[in-house]
């Protein structure tokens, strides 16, 4: 969920007819708005079912426009105020069908709501600037952050001239003071990642804003928390071990400074839960290349954030303090090395050509390889309708003990969702959860090359990846993010080793269907879960 960058001038929706609901609708504005003294109509306002308190409909306000982004838990497009000023924000919609079914779901969303109100008073908080309700939506309308994800910015201003310790210490900077402020009014993050963190704009001078508190949480002094949440690399191990508090962003935080510095996460595997185990042990890499190069004060920061006791673990407060990162401090000038930037290029997330091309392998194996995992399908499957809806995932994997939280089986619904419709086709089950081993292998990976490779030229070019994007109903805005992540030579087209590259590297953004299954390529009576 987040504020999703956006540029350019808005192309919002062709004004409406307002249409005159019925007076004796009980959720719903009356025919027409009341006029006050001054001759302006007033704002309508119902009793919001989620919100709870009453609410306006954002388009009484607010013209939205096209999408900026889509997140776990709803879509965010641009939005123009109606107020004449045509200032410009971002609208996160989050489907009441979709996304907010249960009663903790409610709770989650008005949480969330108080906790950007909350914080409000941080320049490096992205503002939330109203919520809204309707019969289909929550609307959470927020400034606009036009200046793109921080690790973007970052290959970009690398490029262009170099990228040093001295800057990464000012990111950083930033970063820990918004965990010492949500701190400090009493609010747990709990998803703090690179991809969390957005600039206001484009120019050199950018704010960073934090942005994404949909797994935040208010904590008192001593209470202890045990749901599961983040993301695997930078979840903490006291999250894992479900008993941890607000020191847990001091880690993750940890997380983000190691890539900052070297380009890779400090806890790396195959699988999530080869990462898992990396984590509790607490054991990373800081004397390899590029290490080499970097201070020894940076080294020192890393090793007193990376700390597997959160008791032994320094504060935001204190690690503001640190020599390294303290304003002035002794983080050098010097250039980091070519290579971390080439690897923060590669480690932007789980790219979109590679949903797709485990699409079109699961499409081609043949019949025996995935006759246990259709079975599968058809014991989520219970209204026979060739789709699986979130309510299914959920009660098919709470029949098997799963105790997964409503925001992992969001977090999950996303990342097997190719197509962002709401709902997993057998196609897309299918990616999901066949066995590691037979999506990589060679001939898969050929198949899955040539699919693309439409004029057999051994290149995927920028046409070849419109016309894919088309096919598989995703944004076409995507496809320069594709070729930044996963063109290494920056011949602006994608030959098969760099293909290869990028199907075989591990992103994991959330809990794997394939791995809490644990079906493999078993049939439904061998099936186990992994927690």
């Amino acid at each position: 969920m987040g504020n999703c960058c956006g540029g350019g001038t808005a192309k919002p929706e062709p004004k409406k007819a307002e249409q005159k609901p019925s007076a004796t609708a009980k959720d719903g504005p009356r025919t027409s708005a009341p006029t006050g003294s001054d001759g302006k109509k007033k704002k309508l306002t119902h009793m919001g079912t989620v919100l709870q308190r009453e609410v306006e409909e954002v388009h009484q306000s607010f013209t939205l426009g096209r999408e900026l982004g889509r997140g776990q838990f709803g879509v965010t497009y641009l939005a123009m105020a109606k107020d004449g000023s045509k200032k410009l924000f971002a609208c996160k919609q989050i489907h009441k069908q979709r996304k907010i079914i249960t009663k903790e779901d409610a709770e989650d969303v008005r949480r969330e709501v108080a906790i950007m109100y909350h914080l409000n008073v941080h320049p490096n908080i992205c503002e939330l600037v109203s919520s809204y309700e309707d019969k289909a939506n929550v609307h959470l309308v927020m400034e606009l952050c036009q200046g793109g994800e921080l690790f973007d910015r970052i290959v970009s201003k690398g490029a262009a001239g170099g990228y040093s310790e001295k800057e990464a210490a000012s990111v950083f900077r930033n970063i820990m003071k918004v965990v010492a402020q949500c701190h400090a009014l009493g609010v747990i993050h709990r998803d703090l990642k690179p991809e969390n963190f957005l600039l206001s704009d484009k120019t050199d001078n950018a704010i960073l804003k934090a942005t994404d508190f949909g797994l935040s949480v208010f904590f008192k002094p001593g209470q202890v928390f045990r749901e599961i949440v983040g993301s695997a690399y930078y979840v903490a191990p006291e999250v894992l071990k479900r008993y941890y508090s607000h020191e847990c962003d001091v880690w993750s935080a940890g997380v983000i400074l190691y890539i900052l510095l070297c380009g890779v996460p400090p806890f790396w595997d195959e699988t999530e839960t080869g990462i898992f185990k990396l984590v509790q042990k607490g054991v990373y890499d800081i004397t390899s290349p590029p290490w080499d190069k970097i201070s020894a004060s940076a080294k020192d920061l890393i090793k007193k954030l990376l700390v597997v006791n959160p008791r032994q673990r320094l504060t935001a407060q204190q690690a503001l303090l640190h020599p390294w990162l303290k304003e002035g401090g002794d983080a050098p000038d010097t250039i980091i090395d070519d290579t971390v930037l080439s690897r923060l290029k590669n480690f932007t997330g789980m790219n979109r050509l590679k949903k797709m091309a485990l699409n079109v392998i699961a499409k081609s194996m043949s019949a025996h390889e995935i006759e246990g995992l259709k079975e599968l399908f058809k014991g989520f499957d219970k209204d026979c309708s060739g789709t699986i809806t979130l309510q299914e995932l959920k009660e098919g994997l709470k029949k098997m003990g799963n105790p997964l939280t409503e925001s992992d089986l969001d977090a999950m619904m996303q990342e097997i969702d190719i197509d962002g419709d709401g709902l997993i086709s057998y196609d897309e089950f299918i990616a999901a959860t066949m066995h590691q081993n037979s999506r990589y292998t060679e001939e898969n990976l050929r198949k899955a090359f040539q699919d693309f490779d439409a004029d057999d030229s051994g290149f995927i070019t920028p046409d070849e990846l419109h016309e894919a994007l088309t096919k598989h109903g995703m944004p076409v805005k995507d496809i320069d993010q594709i070729l930044a992540e996963v063109d290494t030579d920056g011949d602006g087209r994608i030959d098969y080793d760099e293909f290869v590259v990028m199907m075989r590297a591990n992103n994991p953004s959330g809990p794997g269907l394939g791995e809490l299954l644990g079906a493999k390529d078993a049939g439904p009576e061998d099936i186990t879960v992994e927690i």
